[in-house]
């Protein structure tokens, strides 16, 4: 127990919006400031897990702010809660206990992320979390290497920075790739010695690499090809090296395929449709080998979303 909450539950409660800021055109980073009872159930949650917002009784943002190719689907009814991971979790001591602020990144793609654009301070959303099971940190741990592809980033920044609180003497390096440069949900700059880099990983101290597919910033081609030419040229520890990737199912099975060439451990984030978030609706499946021919399924929701890369079957 912890401040009267069990390690591992959930809870449905309130969080009250500080900031919503539009990062590029179709990304937003928006701060949260959970309730007491919230912040008793966040102030352990560990990178990789997620939380679910009812965003149903939230309103459109004016008409001349919906994007073109969402003005069909704008007015359709959001039924269920929608999940996001948590690209930082803070902890604040007070008083009354810990109060808890949570960063998320969130990028506009349909009716439900539409409405969060009208989310501005002091605007209270319903939050259901901490959900699933995050990524694992053994006390062996000397170097991490993190993979995102695209929105994959929100809990590897997240891992990032508990990386660098909790574990400062661990090595960590970051690769992230999307499509182009407006596709990065982050801000660029030059830095000193790589050239390009990650803003939020440079403030960290956290050396990183951007790879876009059509070459528009950093490296041109799969970040998964930028990870493995980094690899090659420093060819890490299999026994305190870990590879934790977040992204697009492809990505991952390529990181999975990076991390088996230079025998590495591989832990990676999966994405699914998660329409209850805790086990019930049972939408989320995930294949996992039990043995040289059997499988099994998972749900990603309950049992993930974090698994370990040798034991996916992969989606083709």
């Amino acid at each position: 127990m912890k401040n009267g909450v069990n390690a591992g539950h959930k809870g449905v409660f309130t969080a009250e919006v500080l900031s919503n800021q539009q990062i590029r055109e179709n990304y937003y980073r928006l701060n949260l400031r959970l309730d007491a009872i919230g912040s008793r159930y966040f102030q352990s949650a560990v990178p990789g897990q997620f939380l679910e917002l009812d965003l149903s009784e939230l309103p459109l943002p004016p008409e001349e702010k919906i994007p073109p190719a969402l003005r069909d689907s704008a007015h359709r009814h959001i039924l269920l809660r929608r999940p996001f991971s948590f690209s930082d979790v803070i902890v604040l001591p007070s008083h009354e206990g810990p109060c808890v602020k949570l960063e998320i990144l969130y990028c506009v793609l349909g009716p439900a992320t539409l409405r969060m654009m009208s989310l501005t301070s002091g605007t209270v959303v319903n939050v259901l979390g901490p959900l699933g099971n995050g990524f694992t940190i053994p006390k062996t741990l000397k170097r991490a290497i993190l993979i995102a592809g695209g929105m994959g980033a929100p809990p590897l920044l997240h891992l990032g920075g508990y990386l660098k609180r909790h574990f400062s003497e661990v090595q960590t390096v970051c690769f992230a790739g999307a499509r182009s440069c407006e596709d990065l949900p982050f801000t660029l700059k030059i830095g000193n010695i790589t050239g390009l880099v990650l803003e939020e990983f440079d403030v960290l101290g956290i050396p990183s690499r951007v790879a876009t597919d059509d070459g528009s910033a950093g490296f041109k081609g799969f970040v998964t090809e930028c990870a493995g030419q980094w690899l090659s040229d420093n060819r890490p520890h299999p026994k305190d090296t870990i590879l934790y990737a977040c992204g697009p199912e492809p990505m991952l099975a390529e990181a999975a395929k990076l991390a088996e060439a230079f025998d590495l451990s591989c832990q990676v984030s999966m994405e699914r449709r998660m329409a209850c978030g805790i086990g019930l609706c049972q939408s989320c499946a995930v294949e996992i080998k039990t043995g040289a021919t059997q499988t099994e399924y998972k749900l990603c929701c309950k049992d993930g979303p974090v698994f370990d890369s040798r034991k996916v079957v992969f989606q083709r």
